[in-house]
């Protein structure tokens, strides 16, 4: 109940403000006898060994979410209130992203960390740490904390003659050090913030995202991954959807597998497997 009257105090003060009309105020509240509080729930990671559990928080009729019901609502007041001189309107915010004010988008990105509850097992939790997993939200705030957990490291690599990327979470580096050398770096990285700890896989063959590469005699070789959890099932073809997509499937499986098969057998090995 207190994070239900926080969220429409919250839409109350944007309202009195004149940001948000009295409709959209409306629109936007939270009723209490139709929220529900988040739910965590664990999906496991059966391709790593001790098949640990990925956490996700259900958001689906929260606080936070009730605002997507905004388009069901209209499609039910146009089926009674639609008119022939019924306007339709659209109106867009002139250069957002580079006028958000710097100080109040900080203070909004806090104000839905600090409104992150959920309930599990019948129990209630309000997280104080880091965001819900799968949330644009928690996404983005990721990425921005990496750009600069990562500088040092990446001033590190190209001191040394290396290279690196990352995909959001996943890192990759190839460098002309030592593997122990490696791990001590690595050691020294994990106490940059004991929150966000790296656990790495180092030698002369490593998986990163879909692509598998290897170093033999001084030459990388390269080719399509594929998880231990991978299983082959794809959109059937007698299925009802565009036939387009139905032929996009095999044509984007194939051009992966010329962009990342380095070897021609390796090409033809990933074609006999997408059989």
């Amino acid at each position: 109940p207190n994070l239900i009257e926080r969220t429409n105090k919250y839409l109350l003060d944007l309202r009195l403000a004149h940001w948000i009309t009295q409709k959209q105020y409306e629109l936007l509240c939270v009723k209490p006898s139709e929220a529900k509080l988040a739910h965590l729930y664990y999906l496991p990671k059966t391709h790593k060994p001790g098949t640990p559990l990925r956490p996700i928080v259900s958001g689906l009729k929260t606080t936070t979410t009730s605002g997507f019901e905004v388009m069901k609502q209209v499609y039910e007041w146009s089926t009674n209130n639609l008119r022939k001189e019924t306007l339709l309107c659209t109106i867009d915010v002139v250069d957002l992203y580079t006028m958000i004010p710097q100080t109040e988008g900080v203070l909004a990105i806090k104000k839905m960390l600090d409104y992150l509850e959920l309930k599990q097992i019948g129990q209630y939790y309000h997280q104080i740490r880091g965001g819900a997993m799968g949330s644009p939200l928690t996404l983005t705030i990721a990425n921005c904390y990496m750009f600069f957990f990562e500088r040092d490291i990446v001033k590190q690599i190209i001191n040394g003659g290396g290279s690196y990327l990352r995909y959001i979470d996943d890192m990759f580096i190839i460098i002309n050090w030592s593997e122990r050398h490696l791990n001590k770096q690595i050691d020294q990285w994990n106490l940059f913030d004991l929150n966000i700890q790296l656990k790495a896989q180092a030698g002369s063959s490593i998986d990163f995202l879909d692509l598998s590469v290897e170093n033999v005699n001084g030459h990388l070789l390269t080719k399509v991954y594929h998880k231990p959890s991978h299983e082959p099932y794809y959109l059937p073809f007698n299925s009802v959807h565009p036939m387009h997509m139905k032929k996009n499937i095999p044509f984007a499986m194939l051009l992966r597998a010329i962009r990342y098969c380095s070897t021609f057998k390796a090409f033809l090995n990933e074609r006999e497997d997408l059989r």
